[in-house]
Parts: structure tokens; sequence; C-alpha cells
């Protein structure tokens, strides 16, 4: 009888919840992906819902519920902050006691509560519940996943209960603890002050920062070691606190943080100037010079050729570009789903590797399935709904389909892409995705300002067949979860003019760099994904057919979405993103939509109003 275990990620941001069924992980799916509501923090009901389905269960059949963390000791850590920063951290104490006292330092009663009437079962029923320690499950997200034998693992986000950076030594089924950094001392902290500074939201607009980065130059880099950060050799650090508000306040940064800087904060959505860039570039510097120092120090001690990394400041993809080419190790292998959400997944493979102490055999490859763990949709589902609004569509199969849509791509589309399982962890990977052609000189802007509706600096991946990736890439192995950065191939790079050399910041936008100058950018880099036959053989399919007809193997790959929304789970969700942005076809399995064959699209309200910007 298999022994399924159901793993939880909740209440602080990107709830998720994940299904192990004897070792292997058959579904994983965010919140917010159901409900619509981006990075939602609620229990998990439709993300478990949606796992039991794809697993064939019910949860009177799953065998251990287990919880990504620990909140009494996270309860202990904010009590201890709040004695040691008295009398100044009074009001985020006022604001946070509530919550706790009321739904949080009671979870295991809320948990079982939501959770039977889930299953319409007694909560005496219930299997048994447990609780992993919020950067052991980091941990095991990415040791029990990733394809090595042993390695060292390196866990950095803002905090768990404390720590904020850990080092694991991963070995066949065991994940031993070899050291930890503990709050306020944090480098995800210490990248999203900056992203609040620079007026983007925490926890959605770090990716912005890092996009912005390589438009600026790094003029504060000294600043921010002299003042802000005591930087040791063996990439340890510490935080100077008096800078800084998170420990005690509503606000990451404070009036001193701002006086070194020389202005306040900037209001979300202001406009970007030189100065943010140049921000912008100076943290993002210092972050990948912590890593690298962390990542040295790592490989002294545990002697290790492998690494893995988890967290969210592991979803910075330049610094883990760096840690692969610079750093030490033979190779890296980064959980896709780092955040939060991959917690679920950690928590669940701690229970049978350590509790139930089941062997674990590496067979050359990941254990992510590529990420394709969510939900999928039938054709026949599909036309149900089309049929429901009176839409146009044709059904093709894909032998017609994939070349018509490549002749589609060529002529400069751009086209929704909703196929096979959806993506778990924040890429859409060619599952859930809008594409367009890499070669066009208008694409990057079209997709941010006509389709996403974000900010105009912001990079597009390309997603290249696996076999060709060095061809067109300066990195010699796979990148299936588009989080690695690379620079483009010095023979596919445009040579600037000495004129276009001297353009500052956003100036340098429009100027093609490279012949995917749609995915290429302003530093030459690109945040690169490689499409496998095995995991994606409809995607790989695709970008065949593309590189049939145009002798290039890449597509712009993007999340099917817009901004502040979060990545479309349904046909619902697809056809309606589809009618409300500038796209020009949407396919839906088997299924070929035009726009312009479309009936008016009418809400009645203003849908921009629906989603908060990120």
């Amino acid at each position: 009888m298999s022994i399924n275990i159901l793993g939880i990620s909740a209440f602080y941001h990107d709830s998720a919840a994940a299904l192990i069924v004897d070792g292997e992980i058959v579904a994983a799916a965010q919140e917010e992906r159901f409900t619509r509501k981006k990075h939602d923090a609620g229990f998990p009901g439709c993300a478990i819902k949606s796992c039991l389905a794809e697993g064939g269960i019910d949860l009177k059949d799953v065998g251990y519920i287990v919880f990504y963390d620990k909140p009494l000791i996270k309860f202990e850590r904010l009590l201890e902050t709040y004695l040691a920063y008295a009398p100044k951290g009074f009001r985020s104490f006022v604001a946070a006691m509530p919550v706790w006292l009321k739904e949080k330092l009671f979870l295991k009663d809320m948990l079982k509560k939501e959770l039977a009437a889930l299953g319409s079962m007694d909560q005496k029923e219930l299997p048994p519940i447990f609780f992993n320690e919020h950067h052991k499950s980091h941990a095991a997200s990415a040791f029990y996943a990733s394809p090595f034998e042993k390695a060292a693992v390196l866990c950095l986000d803002g905090v768990g209960e404390w720590a904020t950076s850990s080092v694991w030594l991963g070995d066949g089924k065991n994940l031993k603890p070899q050291w930890e950094l503990d709050f306020p001392h944090s480098l995800g902290l210490l990248y999203s002050a900056f992203t609040y500074y620079t007026g983007f939201r925490v926890n959605s607009g770090e990716y912005k920062l890092m996009g912005l980065a390589p438009y600026g130059e790094p003029k504060y880099v000294d600043l921010i070691l002299d003042n802000l950060v005591d930087l040791k050799e063996d990439g340890t650090f510490r935080l100077d606190m008096s800078y800084f508000n998170y420990a005690t306040g509503l606000t990451m940064t404070n009036k001193k943080f701002a006086d070194l800087f020389g202005a306040p904060a900037c209001k979300p959505d202001s406009a970007v100037t030189q100065r943010e860039m140049d921000i912008a570039r100076s943290i993002q510097v210092v972050t990948e010079e912590i890593v690298l120092k962390i990542c040295n120090t790592v490989h002294q001690e545990l002697k290790t050729d492998y690494l893995c990394l988890a967290g969210g400041v592991a979803l910075n993809c330049v610094a883990n570009g760096r840690v692969l080419r610079e750093g030490p190790f033979k190779d890296i292998w980064i959980q896709p789903a780092a955040g939060d959400a991959g917690g679920a997944i950690g928590a669940a493979l701690t229970t049978w590797y350590e509790y139930l102490e089941k062997p674990r055999q590496v067979n050359g490859g990941d254990f992510m399935a590529g990420s394709y763990l969510g939900p999928k949709h039938s054709n026949e589902n599909i036309i149900k709904y089309l049929s429901s609004v009176n839409a146009d569509y044709k059904q093709l199969d894909d032998v017609k389909l994939l070349p018509k849509l490549a002749e589609i791509l060529d002529a400069d589309n751009v086209v929704g892409w909703f196929q096979g399982r959806m993506e778990f962890g924040p890429r859409s990977l060619g599952g859930r995705s809008i594409i367009g052609d890499a070669r066009s000189k208008k694409m990057q802007s079209t997709m941010n300002l006509k389709i996403k509706y974000r900010e105009s600096f912001r990079p597009f991946a390309p997603a290249v067949k696996a076999e060709h990736v060095s061809e067109w890439f300066d990195i010699d192995r796979h990148s299936p979860y588009m989080l690695l950065v690379a620079p483009v191939k010095e023979d596919k790079r445009i040579e600037m003019s000495a004129e276009q050399e001297r353009l500052f910041g956003i100036d340098k936008l429009n100027i093609p760099r490279s012949e995917i100058p749609a995915v290429t950018h302003v530093d030459y880099s690109a945040r690169v994904q490689t499409v496998h036959e095995e995991t994606n053989p409809r995607f790989y399919k695709l970008l065949d057919e593309f590189n049939k007809r145009t002798d290039c193997p890449v597509l712009v790959n993007t999340s099917f979405n817009v901004r502040g929304e979060p990545i479309v789970c349904t046909p619902e969700d697809a056809y309606r993103c589809f009618m409300r942005t500038e796209m020009d076809y949407l396919v839906l399995e088997n299924v070929l939509i035009a726009k312009v064959d479309q009936p008016e699209w009418k809400e009645g309200f203003d849908w921009r109003d629906e989603f908060a910007l990120d």
C-alpha cells in the first residue's frame, strides 16, 4: 500500500501544497493560482484539493501531513526581538500580536479544523500532523529533489524561525545542519530593504531590482560595505541595524538609511531615475560578493563537489550564474520553487527520508519532473468553456498546429501558450507561457507595455532547445528552471557604436544587442531556460518547428499573466487574460484562437483594478 505524504506551506506568503507518494513528487501547486490573489498566504485548500486529485486520492488516504515551519519558535523570535529593541518595537508588536494570539499560536488547531472540513472528516480521523523547521524544509526541497548523491546545501532567505542563512550537508538520505546566521542579520532582508527603498514591493519586487541593476553603475558599493554591512572574508556578515526598521517598525528602512543615500525612500510606482539604477546595481554587486564568499567557505569546509541552493535569495539568477561560472563547485542545482512555496515539498520529503528512514537513490536527473507538477486540462473541457463564451476557435492536431504556430511566431505575433501541467514555482516554463520571436527588435517593449502592462526595463527570458544552448549562450550545461543568467555568445552579439556606448540607463533599452534582441539584456546577459524533450515534449517540438523555419531555436518565454496577476491556471483564466491584452493568438492544448476572430469582450468594470500592482 502506498505511503502518501501531504506537505503544506501557509500563513506567511506564497501558500502551497505538495503530495509525495512513495517518495515521488506527484503534485505541487500554489494557492494563488486558484484564488487569483498574488502571493496568497491563506490556508491552501484549493492547492491541497488539486494535489489530491492529481494523485487520485482523498484526504483520508494521506498517511502524514507536514507543515513547513515551527510557529512556536517563530513566536519566540518575535517576542525576543521586541524585547531586545524595546520600546522601539512597540508599534509593530501591537500590529503583530492580535494575529498571533488569535491564529498563529494555535496553528495546529486551525490546520485540523481546515483539513477536517476539506476532507469532510472528523478531526480525530486526520493523520498525524508534523512540523518541520523552516530552513530544514528549504534544505530538504533542494537536496532531496536534486540529482546529487552528496552535496553542500545553502539556504538564503529573509528569515525562517531564527535562521536567515544556513548550511547543510546532504549525503544519501541524511541531511545534517552545519551552521547558520540568525535574524536580524539577513541577506534576503537586506535585498528587500533596497527593494523597498527604490519604490518596489517587498516579496515581489526583488525581481525588478535585479532586472534594473544592469542599467546602473555600482557607485554605492563602498557606502553599503562601509556603513550597512560588516562583511567578513568567509562571507558571514552583520548588519548595522540602526539603518533598518524591519525588526521594530512597519517599514524596511528608516531616516538614517535615507540620510545615508541622500533622499527618502521612493514612493511606489514613482519614475525610476539613474540614481535608483545605480543603487540597484550596487546592492546586486554586494549580494553577489556575499554569496560567492559563502560558497567558497562552504566548499572549503565540506569538501564537496556539488552545491544545492534554496530560499528566496536562490531566485537571484544573476548571483547563481556567477556561482556556477566563478565558484568552486563542479555543478550546482537550484530548487525551482526556492521560496516559501517549495517548503511544502521539503517538509514532505523530510518525513519520507528522515522520519520514515526510506533509502534514497539518485539516477542522474533531478526529481522535479521539469516542475510541471500542477493540474492539466483536457481538450474537451477547453472546448466546453470556449463554447460557453461563444469564442471562435479551430481544433488542430500537433502535426498541423505546431508548424502553423511557428509561422505565426515568425510573423512577429505574440502567442499565449497553455498546455500540459501547470508549473510549480514563480517561473513559467512552457506550460503557462506567453511566447514570441526572440529575433524581434520590438518584442521586448511590445510584451512589457501592451501585454504585461509593466515597466519597460524588465527583461524577458529565452527558451532554447537544450542541445543548442551552448551555440547561443556562454553556458555548458542545462538550465531547465530559468534560474541561471549567462552571457549571450560573442558571435551572436551586435557591437555598439561609440555614441551608443555613451548612453546611460534606460536610454540603452531600445538598442539591439544581439541576433536575439528580445531576450538580450543591456549587459549582454540572458536568463536561460533549456527545454527538454523528456519533460516538455510539446514545447520542445514547437521550438524545433520554429528552428526549422528560422534557423533559430530560441523563443521569448514569459509568464502567462499581466502585472499583479498570478500566472493563469485554467482555460478560463487564460482566455480572459488573452482578451484583456494585445496578444494575437492563444493556444489551449490543441485549440488555436485568433484575437481578430473573437466576439467583443465586455466585463462591465475596469479589470486593471482587479489586481494590486506588484
